[in-house]
Formats: structure tokens, C-alpha cells, sequence
């Protein structure tokens, strides 16, 4: 299988040079250049395996040119064997035809582990076939950090520096980052918002000339990989209730569009996906996009679900390449215009975009009452970003007869401010992490310039 990039203007790769570019030369993101596509009848075939096995089942095609049957199966056992529920992906039923997706039980309580420990695998995989060491460079809101550092601490072959908004991660995020005292873990608290991080990663990999011939990995979902990842719980839940045999819906709390875009990719795959709601805070701009067609800057802000606080969703580039018919010129003339001005997508393009999405913003006022409403109904917690979902889709949801499946995206204890707003106790931390808050940290506060960052990193990458 080849990967194309959304901008045209890079070379098709196979798996293993995507897994290790993250990035496009031309500044696009990777897809692939034809989906894998399953009958309805080999879905169903798929009803009651393991977690694992499922993974493999979706995994599989977009890397069998470059990673053996019995390799894949390793890493994919080991992967999903850290998680700390027997179903790896639970459903909870919160009402008759709603329910909840807990994605929070892998090693650092966010969804993120689902992608990030079998990325890291995959990455170490390559490397050491290939007798090569990468530097990964990666930015996060608050979850990619901690699941990226938890699946390359153990790597020979990877040196890793995660960029974290200083002072706008929960204080339970930015502790899982910086308490992990690997020699290859670096953590930067960079002096601005996530999307100022962010853009200091895209930067940084269309001029890798800093560190001086080593090159750079991605571990954000700029990185096919991640998405590949993410595509197999949406199979699981959706079997788990019926599928493919009855529709599902699914309301993704998102802010890089990474999550929900794997859904997208779910249903072009075969699986029977009714609507898909993209819920988001104060910091809306998918919801503008998808609701009026306004795709433009706004200031961002800070919330209580931080883990959204995003102003630039990377992977909404790889649904507007579907929507623009593959075109990566047009793409690549929109994200362009995008970076200086305020754009509307063309409206039979739009029109694309609204059969399938839906979207709504909750402020942190309604989430906290999101938070108390559902306790109070059933004596579930939702962390902020997963009360978002709720909202959203109890308010978007176009059909009560479909499931409709909110995917649960972190642990409440990650986020205990908005709880204990909310009027209820704070959580506690799980066993494995009940001393967090005792452990010694280690990072560096650096000022919003590139390269006072890429002068660090030089002086710290591990040679090859």
C-alpha cells in the first residue's frame, strides 16, 4: 500500500517510510492512497474477538508490504495486554440507546494509548531493522505527551521532546510528562498555546538542518499511524452493540480532528456509521466550519478540557482531501490562504462535509453541569472533555433509534477541577499512579522562539 500526500507535492511512501517521515515534504499529511474495504458479512465475522485480534483484523492491510504477519501480531498482543480492563475498550450504558466508550485504560488513562504504545513499538521495530536512531518531536495539549513518552521510554533506537503550553496542561498531565526520568525523555513547557507548539513541530520538520543529519519523527496524529490506530475501536463498539447489522452514531469530543477522523475512515471502510458529531469547547472552530461554513482563527483560550484548547485541527486537512476530490493543489492553495485570512470551503464541498458531521461547542459553565446532570442520572463520571461528547450528542443526535456512542477520551481523575466545580468529589488517583504527586519532575521552561527550542534539542539528541 502507498501513501500520498494531501498537498500533491511529496512522493508516494510505503508504511514504513510514513511511520517514520510523520510529516510530508510538502507540508501535507499522509493517507493512503486506496482504503482497505470490508464486506458487511467479514464485520460480522469479527463479532466477540479479543481487542487484539480485532486490531490485527483492521491493522493489517495497511502494513502487510512492509511488517510480517507474526511481527504485527507481537507488537498488537503487547500493546493491548497493558491495559488494564480485560475489554480494553469498554461500552458503558449511561440510557436506553446511549452510551459511553471508555477509552481511558491504558497506562497513562487517556485514548491516546491506544495509537502511542503500538506507535512506539512500531517505531522501534523499523529502527532496529534498519540500524538507525530519530529524534521525535511532538506537541500536546495535554494526553499525546505522557502516552508518546510512555511508548518510547523503553526505545534504544528514539530520543523524545514533547512541547506542553506552560501552565495550560492539568497539573495530573503535565506530572505524568515530567516525572518520567528516561535518559531519551525531554520535556519543554514552551512559553505560549498549543497551536504556537504545534506550529514549532511543523516548522521544525521543514527545516531539519538543527540537528545536524539526524531526522525528526512525529508521534501527534500528523503521523498516519495514529489514525491507522484509532480506527479499530470504532469496529469494536460498534460490533459491541449490534453492527454492523444496525447502524451506529458517534459523538467525538475533538480538537485536532484526528479522533473523528479515524471514524470517517471507519465508514469508508464498510462499517454502517449513521452520523458522526464533532463536539468541542470555547475554542470552536470545527464546530463553525461544520455548522456555518467559517473556517477562520480565533483567539484561543483556556478551558477546563484543555485537551481541546486547539485552534489549528491538523487532520481536518486529510477530510477536506476527500471533500476536494483528492486535489491536492486545491488543498494546499486553501490551507495556504488559511494561515493568513479567514476561508469558506466551496459549497458542494461543504454540502460533503455536512452529510455525515455535525457539530456543537459547550462552554465550561454547561460542562460542569453536563458533569453533575450525568452522576446524577446514573452515577457515571465524565471527565470534561467526555461530558462535552454527551452534550453534543444529545443535542445533535438525528436518529434515537441509532446507538448513539460517546467516545470516553480520559480518566476524570486527569481533570479534577472541573468535578469538584461540578459539586462533586475529587477523583482519586489509581493505584499505579497514587504517588504522582510526590515524585520529582524535570523539565525546562524555554521562551516562544524556535530556535532557542531547536538549540536545545541539538544539545541534547542522543547520536546515531
Amino acid at each position: 500500500m502507498k501513501y500520498i500526500s494531501t498537498r500533491g507535492q511529496a512522493p508516494a511512501l510505503n508504511f514504513e517510510e510514513v511511520l517514520l517521515a510523520g510529516l510530508a515534504s510538502d507540508g501535507g499529511l499522509y493517507v493512503p492512497e486506496q482504503l482497505p474495504s470490508f464486506s458487511q458479512d467479514e464485520i460480522a465475522s469479527w463479532a466477540g474477538l479479543p481487542y487484539h485480534e480485532l486490531a490485527y483484523k483492521v491493522i493489517q492491510p495497511f502494513v502487510s508490504d512492509c511488517i510480517s504477519d507474526a511481527d504485527l501480531k507481537r507488537m498488537v498482543d503487547e500493546t493491548y495486554a497493558g491495559f488494564k480492563h480485560q475489554a480494553v475498550a469498554p461500552l458503558v450504558q449511561l440510557d436506553a440507546n446511549e452510551w459511553v466508550l471508555e477509552l481511558f485504560h491504558g497506562p497513562t488513562l487517556a485514548f491516546k494509548d491506544f495509537a502511542l504504545q503500538l506507535l512506539g513499538r512500531l517505531m522501534d521495530h523499523v529502527l532496529a531493522k534498519r540500524g538507525e536512531r530519530l529524534v521525535i518531536m511532538g506537541a500536546t495539549s495535554g494526553d499525546t505527551g505522557s502516552a508518546a513518552i510512555e511508548g518510547c521510554r523503553h526505545s534504544d533506537h528514539l530520543d523524545i521532546f514533547i512541547l506542553h503550553p506552560y501552565k495550560r496542561v492539568s497539573e495530573v498531565q503535565r506530572r505524568q510528562m515530567t516525572t518520567v526520568m528516561a535518559d531519551n525523555v525531554f520535556n519543554i513547557a514552551l512559553e505560549g498555546n498549543f497551536d504556537d507548539c504545534q506550529q514549532m513541530v511543523k516548522d521544525s520538520f521543514a527545516d531539519q538542518g538543527f540537528l545536524n543529519g539526524l531526522k525528526l519523527g512525529a508521534v501527534n496524529s500528523i503521523n498516519w499511524a495514529r489514525i491507522m490506530a484509532q480506527i479499530v475501536y470504532y469496529f469494536a463498539a460498534a460490533l459491541a452493540v449490534g453492527g454492523p447489522h444496525r447502524p451506529v452514531a458517534f459523538s467525538v469530543p475533538t480538537g485536532n480532528f484526528g479522533d473523528i477522523f479515524a471514524g470517517y475512515l471507519a465508514k469508508q471502510m464498510g462499517l454502517p456509521i449513521a452520523q458522526l458529531v464533532v463536539a468541542t469547547n470555547r475554542n470552536d472552530i470545527l464546530h463553525r466550519v461544520i455548522s456555518g461554513n467559517d473556517m477562520s482563527r480565533g483567539e484561543l483560550v483556556h478551558t477546563l478540557s484543555p485537551s481541546m484548547d486547539i485552534m489549528v485541527s491538523s487532520n481536518f486537512e486529510r477530510l477536506l482531501f476527500d471533500v476536494y476530490d483528492r486535489d491536492g493543489a486545491a488543498v494546499s492553495d486553501l490551507m495556504a490562504r488559511f494561515r493568513n485570512e479567514a476561508v469558506q470551503l466551496d459549497q458542494t464541498r461543504w454540502d460533503k462535509v455536512r452529510e455525515l458531521f455535525d457539530s456543537y461547542a459547550v462552554d465550561d459553565e454547561t460542562t460542569c453541569q453536563v458533569i453533575r446532570q450525568v452522576h446524577d442520572e446514573s452515577g457515571y463520571l465524565l471527565d470534561p472533555h467526555t461530558a462535552i461528547g454527551v452534550k453534543a450528542a444529545r443535542e445533535c443526535n438525528r436518529d434515537s433509534s441509532v446507538p448513539m456512542i460517546t467516545l470516553a477520551t480520559a480518566h476524570p481523575v486527569k481533570f479534577p477541577d472541573p468535578v469538584v466545580k461540578a459539586g462533586l468529589e475529587s477523583p482519586q488517583l489509581p493505584e499505579p499512579m497514587a504517588d504522582l504527586f510526590e515524585r520529582e519532575e524535570r523539565y525546562e521552561v524555554l521562551s516562544n522562539d524556535l530556535s532557542v527550542v531547536q538549540q536545545f534539542m541539538a544539545s541534547h539528541v542522543h547520536k546515531a
